[in-house]
């Protein structure tokens, strides 16, 4: 078992029954559908498993509605597709798919923005373990996995995200993400690469 770099973390985002299985609040969108296309359970497992291995720090995050309406705002088309019935707190479809439950030594942070940075306090917890590497996984890549990732590289983070380790609401949307939102803001890897990097 080798240790990889202290500089590294990983982040997973919105990787929730509501989020991308086919009995979630958005399987008719398409997104269990380009879950399954892309695989990304199984990748997201694959990732984490290497993390705790090579003791790289993980981090999830998820998007929760809380029961008194207007906490998540309406300000913007996303937040009202959200509530008032997805996410909510408690709910089975604001939970972690059980392939991916965390463990003891993971660290689990709710939010009720897009962006993991903004609500939740990642950002001093990943100074304090003096990380600047963010390798980034989850759902969905063109919402809340690109505000992360936007925001994080503004808060000077160097990011990669994992692209067969995320997946949207279709096919289109997750190469609009990959292929032209993300390019200038991220290195675009997959699982066995970002494997490789966590065991160099």
């Amino acid at each position: 078992m080798t240790n990889s770099s202290p500089a590294t973390a990983i982040l997973v985002i919105d990787m929730q029954n509501d989020t991308i299985l086919a009995d979630g609040a958005y399987a008719n969108t398409g997104a269990a559908e380009n879950a399954t296309a892309q695989d990304v359970v199984a990748n997201v497992a694959a990732l984490i498993e290497t993390a705790h291995a090579t003791h790289t720090p993980v981090f999830y995050s998820r998007i929760v509605v809380h029961p008194q309406p207007g906490l998540s705002g309406d300000n913007a088309p996303i937040f009202r597709m959200l509530a008032p019935d997805t996410f909510r707190i408690g709910s089975w479809g604001a939970e972690i798919v059980d392939e991916l439950s965390p463990t003891a030594t993971d660290v689990v942070l709710d939010r009720t923005r897009m962006s993991v940075f903004n609500g939740t306090a990642i950002d001093n917890m990943l100074r304090n373990l003096g990380i600047t590497n963010l390798v980034v996984a989850g759902a969905w890549t063109n919402m809340a996995v690109e505000h992360t990732i936007r925001d994080a590289a503004d808060y000077g983070y160097t990011v990669s995200v994992v692209s067969d380790a995320t997946s949207s609401l279709n096919a289109e949307w997750q190469h609009a993400a990959l292929a032209f939102a993300l390019t200038n803001i991220a290195a675009i890897t997959d699982t066995e690469s970002a494997r490789a990097a966590l065991n160099a």
